[in-house]
């Protein structure tokens, strides 16, 4: 054995103390991965950086339609609520604006929470 064999044993082991052993990854775990990533959008922040935001809900209201995103890596679990903009509609990408109207905000979160109940535990 060399020493690059031995050293990429090594770095195997570590990596699988570290994040478990791939090789016992399910075929369901791999599908919930899949689905995780599936769900994982990036936006552009106001200096140009992606951000990752994961996809919980489209809510329609008032003949608009809403977007529920996540922060991925929020502890505060607070939600990001923005309108698709239907104005400057691209078959390729959907662009984003916020919500300046506060009842507006609060309608679709109302929304959002009744639909969710179940599976959110939501603080008011």
């Amino acid at each position: 054995m060399t020493d690059k064999d031995d050293l990429d044993k090594k770095l195997e082991a570590m990596f699988d103390d570290l994040f478990g052993d791939l090789d016992d990854v399910d075929a369901d775990d791999a599908d919930s991965l899949n689905d995780l990533s599936e769900n994982i959008i990036m936006l552009n922040d106001e200096s140009g950086n992606e951000v990752p935001f994961e996809f919980l809900d489209l809510i329609n209201y008032k003949d608009e339609e809403y977007v529920i995103l996540l922060p991925v890596g929020d502890e505060a679990g607070e939600v990001v609520i923005l309108k698709i903009d239907t104005d400057n509609f691209d078959e390729e990408s959907e662009s984003y604006v916020s919500v300046d109207d506060d009842k507006t905000l609060m309608a679709v979160f109302e929304i959002f929470k009744e639909k969710f109940k179940d599976d959110f535990d939501f603080v008011d």
